[in-house]
């Protein structure tokens, strides 16, 4: 895969945007878009844990089941989910059924419940000040970084599960914590 893809419309993307049909809106209108809001970060959180092991592409995929399994990612409503919720989660073909993440994305609900300011305001607390060089190429992008490996150490001692620095690093690079668009790709012309 080529560091930068140029479409059939005439623009260059980060080339992983080109490896699936579902890559390209996510590339040009999420991926690296600041995102807030306890609720929608909650699903964030919750789909990067999902896709611990597997491929992103599995889990965009799968996300409209996703978010009609789980309530719209609502913080309230997963968190008063229960034992029998779990099972229906179990037999839901839709999603990734994975007993330990499913029950991770209830425990995590319920914590982000109780987190002082919200899980919102705790998570950007970790985005590093904007103004680092825009990578390169691919080989510029880190899977982790000092502030995802804090932001998963303050995490994991809150008691969130499934929130490893790699996965924070996704996280911050999903929701635009981190702007990792490669330079010359057209999202990151309209961001200069």
């Amino acid at each position: 895969m080529s560091d930068l893809i140029v479409g059939d419309d005439g623009l260059a993307r980060c080339g992983w945007a080109a490896s699936a049909p579902e890559y390209r809106a996510y590339h040009d209108e999420e991926w690296g878009t600041p995102l807030r809001g306890d609720d929608a970060l909650f699903e964030r959180v919750s789909l990067e844990a999902f896709q611990s092991g597997l491929s992103w592409i599995t889990i965009l995929r799968k996300r409209p089941a996703f978010r009609t399994a789980f309530a719209g990612f609502k913080l309230e409503a997963v968190a008063a989910f229960g034992l029998a919720d779990v099972e229906r989660l179990l037999g839901d073909a839709g999603i990734v059924r994975n007993r330990s993440k499913i029950e991770a994305t209830l425990h995590n609900a319920r914590l982000a419940l109780e987190l002082p300011g919200g899980l919102s305001d705790l998570l950007w607390s970790y985005a590093p000040e904007p103004g680092r060089p825009r990578p390169a190429s691919r080989a510029d992008v880190p899977a982790t970084s000092d502030a995802s490996v804090a932001m998963a150490k303050d995490l994991k001692k809150r008691g969130l599960r499934f929130v490893g620095p790699t996965t924070a690093y996704a996280l911050m690079q999903a929701t635009g914590m981190v702007d990792d668009h490669l330079a010359g790709c057209h999202v990151a012309a309209k961001r200069l």
